[in-house]
């Protein structure tokens, strides 16, 4: 099974998403945005400048 972006709606009255694995493990949680239109354009720019990201390992001296 693949990936999906689930979008959630707080008590707050704003929105942000998760990333969840097949399985159903979230692996990423975005920032909380205003508006349901500004965090579906956060998915849309996850999915168009992350598919081959590097990593940038900033651990190391």
């Amino acid at each position: 099974m693949a990936g999906k972006f689930v979008l959630k709606k707080g008590s707050s009255g704003k929105f942000h998403f998760n990333l969840q694995a097949g399985n159903g493990q979230v692996i990423a949680t975005s920032e909380t945005y205003e508006s349901k239109a500004a965090a579906l354009n956060g998915i849309k720019s996850v999915q168009t400048n992350a598919p081959d990201a590097k990593i940038q390992d900033e651990t190391e001296a």
